[in-house]
């Protein structure tokens, strides 16, 4: 019997007596523009190496032009999308999501609606900083998404950062002029979420959606709930990406990019760089006086240098934010593939035929989720 969903979550799987319910929900989050069936080949590939205990669920509720109508949006629908399958899917006791590009931000927002406190570690001393290392010591988390124990946030090729900034949106090459136009297009095309990645949304003196996504707010507590997750990973392409730059999917400043590897990893073609980064303790991020005078002058008047000053102090504190949790960083490399211009569609094999030279990083996936869940399950019985 089929324990994998795709579409709605009206169409989950039901199971006869007898039948082994899966206990862990993973959840696959496409991007823009895009629909489950980016994940035909994934989804088979999850189902037949992780077997009958995960439920594997392909979100239907973000498909084509609604992933337009902003992050804080489609965060909204991804989180009833998911407490749905939740209530429907009797024995679920563990979740993790597994997004692309634009979707790991949608899945970013969504897990901060769906978070909640743990009523057995509340008024312990539990930290943000709690932390996957390489070697493998874990911290004490609190915290459940819809009601389960969070396992695994992974993320391939997510702008995390945006997309404002040198480079950061690829195929502009890095034309100054390019990159000044596109701010004031990206909401005609691509509508709220455009200036959402642009960070153009919201008045000057208020901060942009993604910078509030680095840290816990009064609407939502976005750094807890990531901080909750046993295991954090971004999956980053160093190059050939044209919709991603390298720095935003790795969560890195410029200063930290390194030349990469040209070899791959043992086993993991493509695969050419792990990190293991731990949390680094922050007051975490501020929007000074500073930052909305820059945020104004971007605005009002966009030249290269206002636009440049303005995402400098913003990329800044955005990573302040977000390195409060520790993250283990995947550096991809297509320079060897026979399509490596289409690194952004190869890194989670989009089409099999065309776009399998991503089913290692696939293969790397599915052996981190396999080495926490038989984690969890140790833990567990402890």
């Amino acid at each position: 019997m089929s324990n994998s969903t795709q579409g709605s979550a009206s169409s989950s799987v039901g199971f006869s007596t007898g039948d082994k319910r899966p206990d862990h929900l993973l959840v696959l989050v496409h991007g823009i523009l895009a629909s489950p069936n980016d994940w035909i080949y994934t989804e088979a590939e999850l189902k037949r190496r992780l077997g009958s205990n995960f439920l594997i669920y392909a979100s239907s509720s973000n498909s084509f032009i609604k992933t337009f109508e902003g992050i804080d949006v489609a965060g909204r629908r991804l989180a009833a999308e998911v407490e749905n399958v939740v209530e429907e899917n009797f024995g679920l006791t563990k979740i993790s999501f597994l997004a692309h590009s634009l979707g790991g931000l949608f899945t970013r927002y969504a897990i901060a609606v769906l978070y909640s406190s743990d009523d057995l570690t509340m008024g312990k001393n539990v930290t943000l900083q709690g932390a996957e290392t390489d070697d493998s010591k874990e911290t004490l988390r609190s915290g459940l998404i819809a009601g389960l124990e969070p396992i695994n946030f992974i993320t391939l090729a997510t702008p995390h950062l945006g997309v404002r900034g040198n480079k950061q949106l690829p195929f502009l090459l890095g034309v100054e002029m390019l990159e000044k136009l596109a701010p004031p297009l990206a909401p005609l095309l691509v509508g709220r979420t455009g200036r959402q990645l642009f960070l153009t949304d919201e008045k000057p003196g208020k901060r942009s959606l993604l910078l509030r996504m680095t840290s816990d707010c009064e609407d939502n507590e976005y750094i807890s709930a990531l901080a909750a997750f046993k295991n954090r990973a971004v999956y980053a392409n160093v190059s050939y990406d044209h919709m991603v730059g390298w720095r935003t999917s790795s969560i890195r400043r410029e200063t930290e990019l390194i030349q990469p590897s040209r070899q791959s990893l043992d086993g993991y073609k493509h695969v050419v760089g792990v990190e293991y980064c731990p949390a680094v303790s922050s007051d975490g991020p501020h929007f000074p006086s500073e930052a909305a005078r820059a945020k104004e002058a971007a605005q009002t008047v966009p030249t290269a240098q206002n636009i440049d000053k303005y995402h400098h102090i913003m990329e800044e504190e955005m990573i302040r934010g977000l390195q409060r949790v520790s993250w283990k960083k995947v550096d991809v490399s297509f320079h060897d593939a026979p399509w490596p211009f289409s690194a952004h569609n190869n890194i989670h094999v989009k089409t099999e035929w065309l776009h399998n030279a991503g089913a290692s990083i696939i293969s790397h996936v599915v052996d981190s989720i396999k080495q926490h869940e038989y984690r969890s399950t140790i833990f567990a019985n402890l």
